[in-house]
């Protein structure tokens, strides 16, 4: 088959990392596909030193959701080490060791970011892993916006949304994998309600533990509250209703995905992260680029409320607007000739053809 089809290298996700002894079974060069960021790989890195300063093994769950910062790892707070959907989280620790090792053994790395977004991330990756990394992203603006959905998408979340002034709708959506409880699925909806502000609302059919979709919003509450001002859909269009007009606000998970399409459409977040990435995500989102603000606490009504005013009302959710339409920008630049994802895109091809050099 090598022969015959010419292949020259194996390209392969970072979590499969026992594809690296089978290139190398094959003579061949791997190249690693890590679709998250930097930041977070980094992270992952620095597990093994994690794991020894005890916050895996010691602390209680209680102190899992301290403000204190992890040292030697800045911004990150010991509240924003992932969390994992496992009840051997020692198991997933090796994983994922495995998986950097894996990384650090291949010849290059193609990432899901931009130089502009990750610049001082991307100086540390290149002290530690000296092998090729290529930052091409973000990935989704390579394909049109339905090719990825795994879900049916309600395009009458555009429709909607044509009604409404710019900038005045708060999209709220968590992701296709997260869960959440019916406590916190009724603090949702009563903080969207006292916020006063228009609000589209996904929510996946089957996310609300013990629930099947609605039915455990007190009755009425949709023609009370929410009637012409809230709208609730079982799954939308992320990306075009990230860049529609009226859409002001995304209240997030902070999947990696979605947090560049955010960044991308300029869309300022709060920010809910679950496990996994995405509390890294959201800390860099907050604290370091301050793009968005991290609802600290939970699902809390009072607090979903006073957010939801801030990033969409409040003087603090324009300056967030403002740096995030920079980023916005940047995004735009890099992916046009002579720009940072489109060099490095063009460095990769060159770097796969010297192969058959």
């Amino acid at each position: 088959m090598l022969e015959d089809e010419g292949v020259t290298c194996l390209i392969t996700d970072a979590q499969w990392f026992s594809t690296q002894s089978v290139a190398d079974e094959l003579r061949l060069p791997r190249i690693v596909h890590r679709t998250s960021s930097v930041s977070s790989f980094l992270l992952f890195a620095a597990f093994p030193v994690i794991r020894d300063m005890g916050y895996f093994r010691q602390f209680s769950d209680e102190e899992m959701k301290s403000e204190a910062p992890v040292k030697g790892l800045e911004p990150l707070k010991i509240k924003d080490l992932p969390k994992f959907l496992t009840s051997e989280p020692e198991g997933a620790c090796k994983l994922l060791v495995l998986m950097v090792q894996g990384t650090r053994k291949a010849r290059a790395t193609i990432w899901n970011s931009f130089k502009e977004l990750e610049e001082l991330e991307l100086a540390t990756l290149n002290k530690e892993f000296p092998n090729q990394h290529f930052l091409i992203g973000p990935f989704h603006k390579y394909f049109h916006a339905t090719s990825s959905s795994i879900l049916a998408q309600d395009q009458t979340s555009i429709s909607w949304l044509d009604r409404h002034p710019h900038n005045s709708v708060l999209y709220v959506s968590f992701g296709s994998v997260a869960n959440i409880e019916e406590s916190e699925f009724l603090e949702i909806a009563w903080g969207l309600a006292n916020s006063k502000q228009p609000f589209l609302w996904v929510v996946r059919p089957g996310s609300v533990k013990g629930s099947e979709w609605l039915e455990t919003l007190p009755d009425g509450f949709l023609e009370r509250i929410v009637e012409g001002r809230g709208y609730i859909v079982k799954w939308a269009p992320q990306q075009e209703v990230l860049a529609h007009p009226s859409t002001g606000g995304f209240w997030t998970h902070n999947g990696w995905n979605s947090t560049l399409e955010s960044i991308c459409e300029g869309v300022p977040m709060i920010c809910s992260p679950s496990f996994g990435d995405q509390p890294p995500n959201a800390r860099y989102v907050s604290d370091v680029w301050k793009i968005g603000m991290v609802l600290e606490n939970g699902f809390e009504r009072e607090e979903i409320e006073g957010a939801i005013k801030r990033v969409m009302v409040d003087k603090e959710g324009t300056e967030m607007k403002s740096r995030i339409m920079k980023l916005k920008g940047k995004v735009d630049k890099c992916l046009k000739k002579d720009g940072s994802s489109y060099s490095s895109l063009e460095d990769l091809v060159d770097y796969i053809l010297s192969f058959k050099r």
